[in-house]
């Protein structure tokens, strides 16, 4: 894989934040932001990896923001990024049935995350689009 020098930035930045939410998490695992942050980081280091790889890492972030909000529900900015990350596994998954169960899941987190912070435009246009999708 040919990094750009800001995509070996970005590798470096996230791979870092993984790292730090891991050890966080040894030590509080009912940090929902250290949750967050993690399943964060690891959506944006599956973009660099292999599809299989890539789907993995996904799942893994799926679980650590599935975890995020069993610790806090009403956390918008982890129903928010849940969403994303089942767009992502959405857009990993060659099974156009699959797929729109992925893109189903995601527009609740996003209508949840809106629900949690109707002002928030990022979280509106995230629905909007996953409305599109779905249609």
């Amino acid at each position: 894989m040919d990094l750009q020098s800001n995509d070996f930035d970005s590798l470096l930045f996230f791979e870092h934040a993984r790292k730090t939410a891991e050890a966080e998490y040894a030590a509080n695992p009912l940090d929902a932001d250290n949750l967050t942050r993690w399943g964060g980081a690891l959506l944006e280091l599956s973009q660099f990896q292999s599809f299989p790889e890539s789907k993995k890492m996904t799942q893994e972030g799926i679980t650590r923001l599935e975890e995020a909000i069993s610790v806090n529900p009403n956390k918008h900015d982890a129903l928010w990024c849940l969403g994303n990350a089942l767009t992502s596994q959405a857009f990993l998954n060659p099974d156009p049935d699959e797929a729109k169960v992925h893109f189903d899941r995601a527009a609740v987190y996003f209508q949840q995350a809106v629900d949690e912070d109707p002002s928030n435009e990022l979280y509106r246009k995230a629905l909007e689009v996953a409305a599109k999708v779905l249609s």
